[in-house]
C-alpha cells in the first residue's frame, strides 16, 4: 500500500508547473577586456595592428592532398579514407605540413578545417598554425580540435547487485567541419587571419595525436540574426506554433560529447530526478562539475512529430557557482538559431530548477518534423573579458611584485624606507591602474549578478590593498607577503570563475500552449524517498565495487586509494580480466591502515593493490608476502618495467611486488623569465653554481625538492632526500653495502656528495621551505627540481603561465670523459601477492594483467578522461607510459629523464636511512654542525637498526 501511495505521489510531482522558469540571457553590455597594451604577441594586438583590413567576402578552398611540403616521416596521401568521397592527407603527430595559398584579395579570413580524429592516445589533437613562416599570435601556437566521444552502449549495464554502472565512453570518430578557435574560450567567434595577396603559406606544426586531412578554407564567419529578426521571419514565411506537443528527453541519453569526462552520472539530491531508485545507483543527470571548462559540448538527438514552432527548457541545476553564472551556447543542426542563443546564462540555486529559454515570453524555435540535433557547449560568454582582464593584470602584477623583490628580497625590513617610488618610477601608476581596472571587474560582477559575493570579495581585498599602497608607497615592502597571497588569490580566482559547471536532468520540447514539468518534488514524494534510502542503508554493500558473483576461481583485491579508481579498475576487470580468464575478483575499497592489522587477523586480500614501496619487503621479512620471482614467467613480466622500479622490491634474493606508478624528477622552468635573465636551463650542476648569482642579484630562488618537516604525517618513514639521491647516484655512490648488511653513506662519495647537499642551504641559502608550484607561478622561483607530476598540477592549476614553462632533465655531473651523469632517484607504488592467499596462481594472473600495457593504458586514459589532465596516470610500464596522451615533446623530455633513473633498495631496518638523514641535515643547516660529523653520528644509529633487525629476522650480519 506504501509502495502505491508514494508511486502516486512521484506521479503527481510530474504535474505542469506554473513556474515558468529563467534562463536569463544577458542583458548588460559587454565588458570591454583591459589588457597590457605592451603585449605584443596577443590576439588583441594582432587584431589592432589589421584594423584596417578588409574582409573578403569570398571562401578560399584548399585540398588536403595538395600540400606543397612536409617535415618528418608518415605523411600520406588516402584516398576514399572513412567514407570520404575523395582524397585525404594522414598527418601524424610529429612533423609540419605546409600548403600554398594563392589570395587575390588580401584581408582578414576565418580559417576552418575538415578533419579526421585518426585513432591516437584518446586527448585532443593540438595543432600549430603558422602563415609563411610566422605563428601570426600567442593564440595560434596550440589550436584544439575534438575527438567525438560516446556510450559505448546503447543501454546503461547494471551490475548484479542491481546498480547502474557508469557507461564505458568510446571514441566516435567522424568527418568535422571545425573553426580555428580559441581553446580557452577567451574569444566567442573563430580566429581571424591576415591574408597578403598572392601565394601565401599556410603550415600546421603537429604537437599532439595525428588527423586527417580533407580541406582547410579561408572563409567569412557570419553573425546570426537577432530573435526579432527571426521572429519576423517566422511571421513573414506564416511559421506557426505546434500545438499540444511536449517531448521529453533524458538528459544522460546524449549521443555525442566533446570529452569522455562527459559521462552520464548518477544524482540522488532529490526525487523528482528521473529516473531514481530509493536503494540503488541510477545513471540520470550528465554534466556536474564534469561539464565545467571553455568549449566543451555536449549533444542530444531529437524527433519531433510535426512542424513547428516550439519552446525549449532544461531541467537543470548550478549550485557552484554563487555570485557568478554558468554560460552555455546553443546551436541546433549545427547553427545557432539566433543571436541570442550565443550566450545563454544560468545563475545559481540550490535547488533543481525547470529554465525556459527566453524567460517569461519564451523564444520559439522552428523545428521541422523529424530528427534534430541540439549541442548544448560551455562557453564564457561576457565572462571571458574579464578573465582577459584579470589575467593581464596577474602578469603585470607579478612583474612588479619581481621587480620589487630584486630591492627588497623576499624577507624585506620593515623598518627601512627603500624608496621604491624612486627606485621604480612606474611603481604606483601600475598600483593605481591595476586598482582601477580590477574594481571595474568587481563593478561589473556585482551588477550581472545582484549580489556581492566571495567571488568578488577577493578582487575587493586586493583592490583595497593596491590603493593603500599607491597612497603610501613607504609601507609596500611591509605588505609584499600579503602582496603575493593575494596576487596568488587572483590566479585562483581565474581557475575558479573559467569553470562553469551545469548539471541537466532532461530537456523539454513543447508547443507554447503546453505547460512545463515541475522541477521538484513534493514534500510526500521527498519523504518517502529519504525513508526509503535510510531502510537501504542497512541493507546495501558500499564497499564492494560492481559485480560480486562467483566463479570457480575467484581471488579479493584490496584497493586503497579513491572510490573513481576502484569504480574504473571494476569495470576494466568485469569486461576483460573476467571474461578472459574466468576468474572473479572481489574488489574492496578500504582505507590505507586496514592492510596490516586485516593481515595479521587472517583476514587479509590475496592481493593490495597501490601501496607504498617500503611495504613488500617488510612483508617480506615476516613471510607474510609472496616471492614473484618463483613464477615461471615472472622474467617475461618483469621486462615492462626499468630495473630502477623493481629495485625497491627485492629483497633475500626474491621479488614481492610488481611496481604500478614510477615517479621521478625533473627539472621544471620559467621560459619568459630565464630569458628576461639571459640565462639557460642548467645542464649541469657548474651551470646551476654559475646561474645562482644570477637568481640571487634579482632576488629569486632555485628549489631543490626537500620535505617539510611541519607537514610531514610520518617521520619515522622520511624517503631518503631526492636531491642527496640524485647526487649521490650522478657521484656513483649507493646507499648499502655487503647486500644491505650496512649503510653505504659513510664512503668518502657518499661524505662529499652530503657536504655538497648541504651547502647549497649554508653556502648559497637556498630556501628550505617553500611552497614550490605557487612560487614558480609568480615568478620567484623560476626553476627548480620537482616530481615529473608536477606538470599536471601546473597544466590544471596555474592556466595564467600556460606556455610561459618547460620541462627537462635534472642537471648532471660531469664525468671525466666529458659526458653528463642524469641520474635521479624513483619512487614508486605497487602491487603485492600476499603469501597466505590460497589461490596464487590466479592472483599472479590477476597481477600479471594488471600490469600489462593494455591495460595500464585503459587505466590511465580512463582516469584521465573522468577526472581531466590533473589525473594523468604515472604508469612504471615502460610501453604504456608511451601510449598515455602526452604531448610528443613532453613524452620525449620524460623519456630522456627515465633513462637515468635508479631505484633505492629496501633493507631491514632501511627506515632508518631516510629519517638519520634528514636529521644531519637539520644539525648541519640549523646547528651549523660539520657535514661529516653529522652524518657519521647518524649513520651509527642507521647501522644498528639494521643490525638489530637482522638479529630479529635471522639474517647474518
Amino acid at each position: 500500500m506504501l509502495v502505491a501511495v508514494l508511486f502516486f505521489l512521484s506521479v503527481w510531482a510530474f504535474y505542469p508547473s506554473d513556474r515558468s522558469g529563467i534562463g536569463r540571457i544577458q542583458a548588460m553590455p559587454d565588458f570591454v577586456a583591459v589588457t597590457d597594451s605592451d603585449e605584443q604577441d596577443g590576439y588583441d594586438a594582432y587584431l589592432r595592428s589589421a584594423s584596417n583590413a578588409e574582409r573578403p567576402n569570398e571562401t578560399v578552398r584548399v585540398e588536403g592532398e595538395s600540400f606543397a611540403r612536409t617535415e618528418g616521416d608518415g605523411f600520406e596521401v588516402a584516398d576514399g579514407y572513412e567514407g570520404l568521397s575523395g582524397k585525404a592527407v594522414i598527418t601524424p603527430d610529429t612533423g609540419s605540413i605546409s600548403w600554398e595559398v594563392r589570395i587575390d584579395n588580401p584581408g582578414l579570413y576565418n580559417v576552418r578545417i575538415h578533419y579526421y580524429p585518426i585513432q591516437g592516445k584518446s586527448s585532443s589533437i593540438e595543432r600549430e598554425l603558422s602563415i609563411n613562416q610566422e605563428v601570426p599570435f600567442k593564440g595560434a601556437e596550440m589550436i584544439l580540435f575534438n575527438r567525438l566521444w560516446g556510450n559505448r552502449d546503447a543501454e546503461v549495464v547494471r551490475d548484479d547487485r542491481g546498480n547502474d554502472l557508469r557507461p564505458k565512453q568510446v571514441e566516435k570518430p567522424a568527418w568535422q567541419l571545425t573553426a580555428f578557435a580559441d581553446s580557452e574560450g577567451y574569444y566567442d567567434e573563430p580566429y581571424l587571419f591576415r591574408f597578403g595577396q598572392g601565394v601565401q603559406t599556410l603550415t600546421l606544426t603537429a604537437l599532439r595525436e595525428p588527423m586527417a586531412i580533407d580541406y582547410i578554407e579561408l572563409y567569412q564567419d557570419r553573425s546570426p540574426k537577432t530573435y526579432e529578426e527571426t521572429k519576423s521571419a517566422y511571421e513573414s514565411a506564416g511559421i506557426r506554433s505546434a500545438k499540444d506537443q511536449l517531448l521529453l528527453f533524458q538528459a544522460e541519453d546524449a549521443i555525442l560529447k566533446s570529452s569522455p569526462t562527459l559521462y552520464p552520472v548518477s544524482d540522488r539530491s532529490s526525487a523528482s530526478v528521473m529516473p531514481q531508485d530509493d536503494s540503488k545507483i541510477r545513471i540520470n543527470t550528465i554534466g556536474g562539475t564534469n561539464w565545467k571548462l571553455p568549449g566543451q559540448w555536449i549533444e542530444w538527438a531529437i524527433d519531433v512529430p510535426e512542424d513547428g514552432l516550439y519552446k525549449i527548457a532544461l531541467k537543470r541545476k548550478q549550485d557552484q557557482l554563487r555570485g557568478i553564472y554558468a554560460t552555455r551556447s546553443l546551436t541546433i543542426d549545427g547553427e545557432y538559431p539566433f543571436k541570442e542563443m550565443k550566450r545563454i546564462r544560468f545563475d545559481f540555486g540550490r535547488e533543481w530548477e525547470m529554465d525556459v529559454l527566453g524567460g517569461d515570453e519564451p523564444y520559439l524555435f522552428h523545428l521541422t518534423k523529424g530528427r534534430h540535433v541540439l549541442r548544448l557547449t560551455n562557453t564564457l560568454g561576457d565572462i571571458a573579458p574579464l578573465l582577459r582582464t584579470i589575467e593581464s593584470s596577474v602578469l603585470e602584477l607579478n612583474e612588479m611584485y619581481r621587480k620589487i623583490l630584486i630591492i627588497t628580497s623576499n624577507t624585506p625590513d620593515p623598518y627601512r624606507d627603500y624608496q621604491l617610488e624612486k627606485r621604480i618610477p612606474s611603481m604606483v601608476d601600475v598600483f593605481e591602474k591595476q586598482a582601477a581596472t580590477i574594481q571595474s571587474v568587481a563593478d561589473y560582477l556585482e551588477q550581472a549578478t545582484g549580489e556581492r559575493s566571495d567571488k568578488v570579495a577577493v578582487l575587493h581585498t586586493l583592490v583595497d590593498q593596491l590603493e593603500l599602497m599607491a597612497d603610501d608607497p613607504e609601507t609596500v615592502a611591509k605588505r609584499l607577503n600579503s602582496f603575493k597571497i593575494n596576487i596568488g588569490g587572483l590566479g585562483t580566482w581565474i581557475l575558479t570563475v573559467r569553470e562553469q559547471p551545469l548539471l541537466l536532468d532532461y530537456i523539454v520540447v513543447a508547443s507554447p500552449d503546453r505547460e512545463l514539468p515541475k522541477a521538484g518534488a513534493s514534500f510526500l514524494t521527498t519523504v518517502g524517498h529519504e525513508l526509503g534510502a535510510f531502510a537501504a542503508s542497512y541493507t546495501e554493500d558500499y564497499d564492494s565495487i560492481g559485480n560480486t558473483g562467483e566463479s570457480d576461481r575467484s581471488v579479493d583485491v584490496w584497493i586503497t586509494t579513491g572510490r573513481d579508481q576502484a569504480q574504473v579498475l571494476k569495470s576494466l576487470i568485469d569486461e576483460s580480466f573476467s571474461p578472459e580468464t574466468n576468474i572473479s575478483v572481489h574488489l574492496k575499497l578500504v582505507p590505507a591502515n586496514i592492510l596490516l592489522p586485516a593481515t595479521l587477523a587472517g583476514e587479509g586480500p590475496d592481493v593490495a593493490m597501490q601501496i607504498g614501496e617500503d611495504v613488500p619487503v617488510n612483508y617480506a621479512m615476516r613471510g607474510a608476502a609472496a616471492d614473484l620471482s618463483a613464477f615461471s614467467d615472472f622474467e617475461e613480466v618483469a621486462a615492462r618495467f626499468r630495473d630502477s622500479a623493481l629495485t625497491p622490491y627485492r629483497y633475500n634474493g626474491g621479488v614481492y611486488a610488481l611496481p604500478e606508478q614510477q615517479t621521478f624528477p625533473m627539472l621544471f622552468y620559467r621560459k619568459d623569465i630565464l630569458k628576461e635573465l639571459n640565462v639557460e636551463p642548467p645542464h649541469s650542476w657548474q651551470d646551476v653554481y654559475n646561474m645562482i648569482p644570477v637568481l640571487q642579484k634579482h632576488n629569486m630562488d632555485f628549489w631543490l625538492p626537500i620535505e617539510n618537516p611541519g607537514t610531514a604525517t610520518n617521520n619515522a618513514m622520511l624517503v631518503p632526500n631526492a636531491t642527496f639521491s640524485m647526487l649521490l647516484y650522478q657521484n656513483e655512490g649507493t646507499f648499502y653495502s655487503d647486500d644491505g648488511k650496512k649503510s653505504a653513506l659513510d664512503s668518502d662519495k657518499s661524505m662529499e656528495v652530503f657536504k655538497k647537499w648541504t651547502q647549497f642551504y649554508t653556502n648559497y641559502k637556498f630556501p628550505v621551505i617553500a611552497d614550490f608550484p605557487n612560487r614558480f607561478r609568480t615568478g620567484e622561483m623560476p626553476i627548480g627540481i620537482a616530481d615529473y607530476t608536477t606538470y599536471n598540477m601546473l597544466t590544471v592549476l596555474a592556466p595564467e603561465i600556460k606556455g610561459l614553462w618547460d620541462f627537462t632533465m635534472v642537471p648532471g655531473t660531469e664525468e671525466e670523459d666529458g659526458t653528463v651523469n642524469h641520474n635521479v632517484a624513483s619512487h614508486t607504488t605497487s602491487v603485492m601477492l600476499l603469501d597466505r592467499s590460497d589461490d596464487k596462481q590466479s592472483a599472479w594472473t590477476f597481477m600479471k594483467w594488471w600490469t600489462d600495457k593494455e591495460t595500464q593504458v585503459a587505466f590511465g586514459r580512463e582516469m584521465e578522461g573522468l577526472l581531466g589532465e590533473s589525473a594523468r596516470y604515472p604508469t612504471a610500464n615502460i610501453d604504456a607510459l608511451q601510449e598515455l596522451p602526452w604531448p610528443v615533446k613532453d613524452y620525449r623530455n620524460l623519456d630522456s629523464q627515465w633513462q637515468w633513473v635508479e631505484g633505492i633498495p629496501q633493507v631491514p631496518g632501511g627506515y632508518f636511512t631516510g629519517r638519520h638523514l634528514d636529521n644531519a641535515f637539520r644539525k648541519v643547516i640549523n646547528a651549523n654542525e660539520n657535514p661529516r660529523e653529522a652524518l657519521s653520528d647518524y649513520i651509527l644509529y642507521i647501522n644498528n637498526e639494521i643490525a638489530v633487525k637482522r638479529k630479529e629476522f635471522k639474517l647474518p650480519n
